[in-house]
């Protein structure tokens, strides 16, 4: 509206100027009441126009906001798969698109809440179901009342009680609530601390672990009590998954600005379709070993959220089934 004012006003200003040079002063008067007229009819149509495109604008803007809010209230209860047209406009186009994003998003976690709710469950059930056939057994007299059958008991309630603290942990860990005490320490005094905490398990399975350190202290700036738990479950798994007989290799190399630890195995390798999930909760590429193994499922999970929290990360390899596994830890490196 102030466009077409401005509009009109400076036309007239300047066919005043141009009747005033231009046309004899007996015909100013009709010529100068013929282009106001003009000028008005002219002002007119550019007013309804505009407010004409102005209010198609505003009912297509406020049709796609009001498609948006109501979208955004069937999310809020629950209906996840709900999404928005996508308009012709750029910019509400740009609007829709990352609340089809959002939307999508949120379906997903919700997805993988319900996925997560099913697998505690199922993992609960297990150690459940074996303490309540001890206590059936003992009750129909079938199992002996003796220290073993206790013990064997014991071993179910302790496997339950791995369970919840894991998920305990896990839930803190993602939440940014687990508490870290940086401090600048060399990597390598670390691992020499693990591979001896883990050596029994190595001789009981029968394999071999060497230690390639490098020849120079590599500092880096991290939790070393968090840092050992990484180094124990990868170290650990890597143990449970190779064959005996086989060699577990553990080195520690640095780059410009970080420290790697790899750790390396000639095991049961992971599948190529595999290896994009092997750090998400519960996600096992052989459930049925990893259960009898005793594994949780997120130990995994836990450790690539404890090196994001000290500004690492840990990535997984695998040429193949049968060909091992490499698992590599990398922490900012100090100084």
């Amino acid at each position: 509206m102030l466009v077409v004012i401005v509009g009109v006003v400076t036309l007239s200003f300047t066919a005043n100027l141009l009747i005033e040079q231009t046309i004899p002063t007996a015909q100013v008067t009709p010529v100068r009441t013929t282009v106001i007229q003009a000028l008005a009819v002219a002002a007119l149509a550019a007013t309804i126009a505009g407010l004409t495109t102005s209010l198609l604008l505003v009912q297509i803007i406020l049709r796609s906001l009001r498609n948006i809010a109501g979208s955004s209230q069937r999310i809020a209860a629950g209906r996840y798969d709900e999404r928005v047209e996508v308009p012709a406009s750029d910019e509400l186009r740009a609007v829709a698109e990352s609340f089809n994003q959002m939307a999508e998003a949120l379906e997903q976690i919700e997805q993988r809440r319900i996925t997560m709710i099913g697998n505690v469950a199922h993992e609960l059930r297990t150690p459940l179901a074996g303490i309540e056939g001890y206590l059936e057994g003992l009750i129909d007299g079938v199992l002996p009342n003796t220290a073993d059958t206790f013990l064997d008991m014991k071993q179910e309630v302790r496997r339950l009680r791995r369970l919840v603290d894991d998920l305990q942990t896990l839930s803190r860990v993602e939440a940014g609530q687990i508490s870290l005490h940086f401090t600048t320490f060399d990597i390598n005094d670390v691992i020499r601390r693990v591979v001896a905490q883990i050596q029994p398990q190595v001789l009981d399975g029968c394999l071999q672990m060497q230690f390639a350190s490098h020849e120079h202290p590599l500092l880096v700036h991290a939790d070393p009590d968090r840092v050992a738990q990484i180094l124990l479950n990868l170290l650990g798994n890597a143990v449970r998954y190779t064959p005996e007989g086989g060699c577990i290799t553990i080195r520690s190399v640095h780059t410009n600005d970080e420290v790697q630890v790899i750790v390396e195995d000639t095991g049961i390798g992971i599948a190529a379709e595999h290896l994009p999930f092997i750090f998400e909760r519960f996600y096992r590429a052989d459930p049925s070993r990893a259960r009898t193994s005793g594994g949780s499922g997120i130990g995994l999970t836990i450790a690539r959220h404890l090196a994001w929290a000290m500004g690492g990360d840990i990535r997984a390899a695998s040429a193949g089934p049968g060909k091992g596994s490499t698992f590599t830890l990398s922490l900012p490196r100090a100084g």
